[in-house]
């Protein structure tokens, strides 16, 4: 997606992905029910055993913006105007250190 330029619909997918991971663990720490239906990554974060730090939460806070671009597609216009493809390499070399860490420690 990088290579034909759709910085924004990355950026989509990177939440998604950090979405879920959250959600695995939030399955991890409760076997007998269902994740709860919800997009925000700091708040699927407040809900689960791990202990997540200040500064990955900080992050998340700027990936919650990408969770609107597949939900809402009036709010990519604005989106788009903010992020080529320098940010969204940075941001995506952040996902993917995020993404090890949340792996770690899920079996």
């Amino acid at each position: 997606m990088l290579k034909t330029r759709e910085y924004v619909p990355a950026l989509f997918w990177s939440h998604l992905m950090l979405e879920k991971l959250l959600k695995a663990h939030w399955v991890k720490d409760n076997t007998d029910n269902h994740p709860p239906k919800i997009h925000n990554l700091i708040s699927l974060a407040s809900k689960i055993t791990l202990k997540v730090p200040e500064k990955d939460l900080e992050f998340m806070a700027v990936m919650n913006q990408f969770q609107l671009e597949g939900r809402y597609p009036d709010y990519v216009q604005g989106v788009y105007k903010n992020y080529k493809s320098k940010q969204t390499r940075k941001i995506i070399e952040r996902v993917t250190q995020l993404r090890k860490c949340l792996l770690k420690d899920l079996p």
